[in-house]
């Protein structure tokens, strides 16, 4: 589909978008002037999809990167502690673990399985 086309379909699109957003959302989202206020706002939002938008998402890019990095912690975090509290369950003579230096240790030990984890993603693609 040429690029014209697909900009006339986003923007006849988000004119629906605006009158559903206004028709059932109309407790937060109000529209005055009828169609001619959907055409208007469906073209201001079509354009700044097309200027305004990569911009914001080029700001926006380290704060997405953070945002990620965060999460990815948070996750490598929990799978970690999942893992030392099915091992603190098992036979201590047979395995124990666990991670020692506090806040920092857990914070080295979390970086280093996320960094194997995805070297390994990589490898063994």
């Amino acid at each position: 589909m040429s690029l014209p086309i697909r900009i006339l379909l986003r923007f006849l699109l988000t004119i629906g978008l605006v009158w559903a957003m206004n028709t059932y959302l109309h407790t937060w989202f109000v529209v005055t002037g009828g169609i001619p206020a959907y055409v208007i706002i469906a073209a201001l939002i079509t354009l700044m999809n097309i200027f305004v938008a990569p911009v914001l998402n080029l700001l926006a890019a380290p704060l997405k990167f953070f945002m990620t990095f965060v999460a990815v912690l948070l996750v490598n975090w929990i799978f970690l502690w999942l893992t030392i509290r099915i091992v603190s369950a098992m036979e201590p003579t047979l395995v124990t673990m666990q991670i020692k230096g506090g806040i920092p240790g857990w914070i080295v030990v979390i970086i280093a399985l996320g960094v194997g984890k995805l070297v390994m993603k990589l490898v063994l693609k």
